[in-house]
């Protein structure tokens, strides 16, 4: 049950990316590039706090920069995909990651494919549906959903990978590092920024860095020990749940019936993958 609070407290903090990723007024590059160098200096700083080694193996450390730059792919698209759209459409259009991870991850992984988990990965797609209901190809909320997608993709890519070394390194250590390739190959954009136009979004960057990467990301990294990625992945099927609650009260994107229902839809395939997961 310890485990459940844990992977569902990363899910609300992680959710807080819709909200924030609309709220950041910067070119999307710029706000990736200094979101992972803040979170990285955060995370740098509390590791070597609590006396994390930071050493890699050698046959790890292109594993770990793929995963890096994967993550790093994952968040541009995603954000894109907020900016093109809202909070509900680009959380919602990511979340088909859960259902692309089941089919990949016996794939790369060599492990079983549960029917259950496509069973409700099926019920997850359903209340997407319900959420976005209208792709009209003509309008930017295409464009939105195919990025979203494409962005689900990598992240389902860079779990699967980190699955297999989670277990040999630190959580907030394989975050750290992930942050640090990711500001270092988007380092070229800052430059090429205007500093006082970054310097006026220091409170929404600082909240991505913090709450969205720093502790979110690092908590649902410590999850990856107790659950398959599979079953980590429907359960954070709560998160665009939670997302869309914080876009209402944030930025006042009040969801409609069809979107009320599609969450619930989620919601109760979260909550049937916890309590098996739980009893397991």
């Amino acid at each position: 049950m310890t485990h459940l609070l844990e992977i569902n407290l990363a899910m609300i903090f992680i959710s807080t990316s819709g909200a924030l990723g609309r709220y950041v007024d910067l070119p999307v590059p710029i706000t990736i590039g200094a979101r992972a160098l803040l979170a990285f200096i955060l995370l740098w700083t509390y590791c070597r706090w609590k006396g994390f080694s930071f050493h890699i193996a050698n046959k790890d450390r292109l594993h770990i920069f793929l995963t890096g730059l994967l993550m790093g792919l994952h968040w541009i698209f995603y954000f894109y995909s907020l900016r093109l759209s809202n909070v509900a459409v680009g959380m919602l259009s990511l979340f088909t990651y859960p259902i692309i991870t089941s089919f990949l991850e016996p794939l790369i992984l060599k492990t079983r494919l549960q029917r259950v988990h496509l069973l409700l990965g099926l019920l997850v797609l359903l209340g997407i549906y319900f959420l976005v209901p209208d792709f009209d190809i003509e309008n930017s909320y295409t464009l939105a959903v195919l990025m979203g997608i494409l962005s689900a993709v990598f992240y389902a890519l860079r779990n699967i990978l980190l699955k297999t070394k989670v277990s040999n390194y630190n959580g907030s250590v394989l975050m750290t590092y992930q942050v640090g390739i990711i500001g270092i190959l988007l380092l070229p954009a800052l430059f090429w920024s205007d500093f006082e136009m970054v310097l006026s979004q220091w409170k929404g960057l600082l909240a991505l860095a913090l709450l969205t990467t720093a502790i979110g990301h690092t908590l649902f990294l410590k999850s990856f020990r107790h659950f398959s990625i599979t079953t980590a992945s429907i359960i954070s099927s709560v998160q665009p749940v939670y997302g869309i609650v914080i876009g209402a009260l944030f930025l006042a994107e009040i969801p409609s019936w069809p979107t009320v229902f599609g969450g619930i839809l989620i919601l109760t395939s979260v909550l049937i993958e916890s309590m098996r997961s739980g009893k397991e």
